[in-house]
């Protein structure tokens, strides 16, 4: 069985693919295009997986895309009436991942038709939880996803059994570790994005002086209850610009 599994339209768009279980070939479309956290869709990367894993594009089984616009419609349903601006630029990712079918098969040279692959929403952190544990040589883990942003959910835990892997629990926006590390990059004067690893090589160097305010702005759940919420007094990604 042959998988392609995608990330595009948002930064660090890439590509990877899984044959009979086995990764054999990840690469993100920076590698090729030399623009740092290149977005878009990842057809230089696309292209390079097939290449290097000796796969014709009709020999594709199943394409995972790592996004379900049906996730947290709830509270995606919320933000959009209190942030319209945040609903529109969705709304624009949404109705790119509609013609994903149509991209493979430009980045492939071949028409829609000669692709007989089924393609797959996966939502954001059960791709992330996936990618790593399905290739992984462990038969249970532990799973743990953690970024900015994805499908409304910014961390995700779980547990990998088998062939199976088990939600036991997530934090949705607005709270979320990446984006409070991305805030205090930006706070620090780095650029907007890309730079949180910087602070992260500046921070062994540093004394906790500003420990209580620090926990002040991340907040962990108590009574043994996992996960955490931020102090959203000191943020504004969650507000409406005026």
């Amino acid at each position: 069985m042959v998988i392609l599994g995608i990330n595009a339209y948002h930064g660090d768009a890439s590509a990877a693919l899984v044959a009979d279980g086995k990764l054999v070939a990840a690469v993100e479309e920076e590698r090729f295009t030399r623009i740092k956290h290149c977005a878009g869709f990842p057809a230089n990367a696309v292209r390079y997986c097939l290449q290097a894993a000796g796969v014709k594009p009709a020999e594709i089984d199943h394409v995972a895309i790592a996004k379900d616009p049906k996730a947290r419609m709830m509270r995606k349903a919320l933000y959009a009436i209190k942030i319209p601006r945040l609903a529109m630029e969705r709304l624009g990712a949404w109705n790119k991942f509609a013609s994903v079918a149509d991209e493979i098969g430009e980045a492939l040279g071949v028409r829609r038709e000669a692709l007989k692959a089924t393609v797959h929403n996966v939502e954001h952190h059960k791709a992330h939880l996936a990618s790593s544990y399905f290739v992984s040589p462990f038969e249970n883990s532990a799973l743990l996803s953690v970024d900015g942003l994805g499908d409304f959910a910014s961390m995700m835990w779980g547990r990998g059994e088998g062939s199976t892997v088990k939600v036991r629990g997530s934090i949705a926006f607005p709270h979320s570790l990446g984006i409070f590390y991305t805030a205090l990059t930006q706070y620090l004067g780095f650029w907007n994005y890309g730079d949180e690893y910087k602070v992260m090589g500046l921070a062994s160097y540093g004394e906790p002086a500003y420990a209580d305010e620090f926990e002040k702005m991340v907040r962990p759940h108590s009574n043994g209850v996992p996960g955490f919420a931020l102090g959203l007094d000191y943020f504004v990604h969650h507000q409406a610009l005026r």
